[in-house]
């Protein structure tokens, strides 16, 4: 009997793990990180609810750290098997879970030092050295079409639209001559954005998990490029500076994407940009390498003569920590774009507490904000903000721009879903806080009449009833 069961992503947004169980194997589906409040990423530390050495395989949907980041605790308790994904990928992964692991290494650094940890002895949850072993068992698959991971277990990907390689995964089970589809929708993107194809819905499924994220609302209406325009036009003219916190993959790039644009209709000044993400320039270089993912629009830009359209004019990039630093002596109009999108960690956290203490200044929201995270707090009107042992005031102006998500919207979900031949026999939500989870269950219900359940975290599934 096929099982599944939902070792993440269940409640939240975060923590993908999904294990399958079929012929007397297991298969696990994504490896993601917790992230937002203490009492999710405190799971990070715990060990597994099943044995590592015990699951055969894994596959991963995407590379974002949600559904990647605890590859390294998954192999350094134990797990040998390959861990397949597309090309794209596997560049993706060894890009993230390096930076994850420096990251890592460097705030427990910082709180050690500064004294401000929840824990006695504080320490990283993995170290640089960590991630060499789960590379070398990274496995390429096909892009689209199919590919068979073991007998008895045949994966189909279909794009998913939402960053550079993100796939829906068909999963066919065959088991005592039974066959049972299970589709995992990974992130769902969204339809008619710039650089990456639409997301293409499989064609069936008998189990389907699909993502939640924003199932309760549809992103605002509106060109993101109007939006983006006003802010940079008037932040600039007040002789501020603009600090967004940015997601390395996929965000990043769609932002140096739209201020290319309006650069070049001449609807903002030129002023200085700076990527302060190494991960961030090493993913642009990614993305215009997989040209296998680039939507007709964005294909046609790049062999029109106008060069790389991911570069603004006023373009700099920061590597190293002293560059990074340097910035901080930056008095006049810039953009500031650096990780981690939530501001959960990362570079940004720097300039945020340099740039919040001044009105002058704004801080653009570009995206999902987890319960939990510095960015939820900005969005939900923090008058300070905690950071280093510290509380920073928070006087600058704080602008969501919604419109840039990579997740699709609830409207969005819906067309998605509505694009099965059949419905599936049961559908699981996950990746959703309860209540996005619970409003897409209930339009879910009445609109398409579907057997549709919200996940809960440790449940196990039958997938073959």
């Amino acid at each position: 009997m096929a099982k599944l069961t939902f070792l993440g992503a269940a409640g939240c947004v975060t923590g993908s793990k999904y294990i399958v169980e079929a012929n007397g194997k297991r298969l696990l589906v994504d490896c993601g990180l917790f992230q937002g409040s203490h009492e999710l990423s405190d799971r990070n530390y715990q060990p597994l609810n099943v044995d590592p050495k015990t699951v055969d395989y894994a596959v991963l949907t995407h590379a974002h750290l949600d559904h990647t980041g605890w590859l390294p605790r998954l192999v350094g308790d134990g797990y040998r098997g390959p861990i397949f994904a597309n090309a794209a990928t596997i560049e993706l992964t060894g890009i993230l879970l390096k930076d994850s692991a420096h990251l890592q290494e460097e705030d427990a650094l910082h709180a050690q030092k500064g004294k401000y940890s929840r824990h006695a002895e504080p320490r990283a949850l993995y170290t640089p050295e960590d991630i060499d072993p789960v590379l070398k068992q990274l496995r390429e698959m096909p892009r689209s079409g199919g590919f068979e991971i073991a007998p008895g277990f045949q994966v189909v990907s279909y794009d998913a639209g939402h960053i550079l390689g993100s796939s829906s995964l068909e999963l066919t089970i065959t088991e005592n001559g039974k066959k049972t589809v299970v589709v995992f929708s990974g992130d769902v993107g969204r339809y008619d954005q710039p650089i990456l194809k639409d997301p293409t819905t499989p064609p069936r499924a008998d189990a389907l998990l699909c993502e939640s994220t924003y199932g309760d609302r549809d992103h605002p209406s509106g060109s993101p490029m109007d939006t983006l325009a006003d802010v940079v036009n008037r932040v600039a003219k007040r002789g501020g500076s603009i600090v967004i916190p940015a997601f390395a993959i996929g965000r990043t790039q769609t932002l140096m994407y739209f201020l290319r644009q309006l650069e070049d209709s001449q609807r903002i000044p030129r002023i200085p940009v700076y990527i302060d993400s190494p991960m961030a320039l090493d993913a642009t270089e990614l993305y215009l390498k997989h040209r296998e993912d680039h939507d007709l629009e964005f294909s046609r830009e790049e062999s029109g003569g106008k060069g790389d359209p991911l570069n603004v004019h006023e373009f700099h990039l920061t590597r190293t920590a002293d560059e990074s630093k340097q910035i901080n002596n930056v008095t006049t109009p810039c953009i500031i774009i650096s990780a981690s999108g939530m501001a959960t960690g990362g570079r940004v956290l720097h300039h945020l507490a340099q740039r919040l203490p001044d009105p002058r200044n704004a801080v653009l929201l570009a995206g999902f904000q987890a319960e939990g995270s510095r960015g939820r707090a900005l969005q939900e009107g923090a008058k300070l903000l905690h950071m280093y042992g510290q509380e920073v005031p928070v006087k600058a102006e704080i602008v969501e721009l919604h419109q840039l998500s990579a997740h699709a919207g609830k409207s969005e979900l819906l067309r998605w879903l509505n694009g099965f031949a059949a419905p599936p026999k049961q559908t699981w939500l996950v990746h959703g806080e309860p209540p996005a989870a619970q409003s897409l269950q209930a339009a879910i219900q009445s609109q398409m009449r579907w057997n549709v359940s919200v996940a809960r975290y440790l449940d196990t599934v039958d997938l073959s009833s």
